[in-house]
């Protein structure tokens, strides 16, 4: 995966341009990516929208273990080993992805050390989430970490990031399996967020960076 002489390696262009082991897929909501179980043979890239994780135990329950959106990589177990997924990948949303084979991506991270940087960058970064998602689970209550949700999926804290954040549709069924309670009481907490001004809708959930106070409320 040489560059031409002269032409510095852009991991934006790698990963927005069609090339070799690299092609756009563009899906509609509700549309699936992979099912638990397929094989492992690429790594994702959310070029625009929003991808949900879900798991399925052996007694057939399900549960919503990760949300991905604009800027994420997904399915890297792939590059490890990982033979076969262990979860189902779905849109949520109108998405656009860049699929990158295995093998292309191994040869690019490799080669391209401002890939290999945005690459580990990404994993640290889902690391210290999910260690803030256990905290979360275990002293949190189910209020804190519908706020702490919502705010992740406004994306709240990063670059760029304004006071209102348009999060898109997003059921409320969704939004109980996230925090592990039920319909009822996210509909209570939404209305009282609503109440206060954290959230509104207008033909979507818009979420303020007010929510935070929420979180940071003892």
């Amino acid at each position: 995966m040489a560059t031409k002489k002269g032409i510095q390696f852009d991991p934006k262009v790698f990963l927005s341009v069609i090339g070799a082991g690299r092609t756009i897929v563009s899906l509609q909501k509700k549309q699936t990516i992979y099912a638990q179980g397929d094989p492992c043979d690429a790594v994702f890239y959310v070029q625009k929208g929003k991808i949900k994780l879900t798991v399925v135990s052996d007694s057939g329950k399900e549960a919503i273990v990760a949300i991905w959106s604009d800027g994420d990589f997904f399915g890297e177990g792939s590059l490890v080993g990982q033979a076969k997924r262990i979860g189902a990948a779905s849109a949520m949303t109108e998405c656009t992805l860049m699929r990158i084979e295995n093998k292309a991506m191994k040869r690019a991270l490799y080669e391209q050390r401002k890939l290999s940087e945005l690459f580990v960058t990404h994993l640290l970064s889902r690391n210290i989430r999910y260690e803030e998602d256990l905290v979360d689970q275990l002293f949190n209550s189910s209020e804190k970490r519908l706020a702490r949700i919502l705010l992740l999926l406004a994306r709240f804290g990063q670059d760029g990031l304004a006071h209102t954040t348009e999060v898109g549709e997003i059921s409320q069924e969704t939004l109980a399996e996230m925090v592990g309670t039920t319909r009822s009481r996210v509909s209570f907490f939404m209305n009282k967020f609503r109440r206060l001004g954290f959230v509104d809708y207008n033909g979507g959930l818009i979420v303020h960076s007010s929510l935070l106070n929420v979180v940071l409320h003892d």
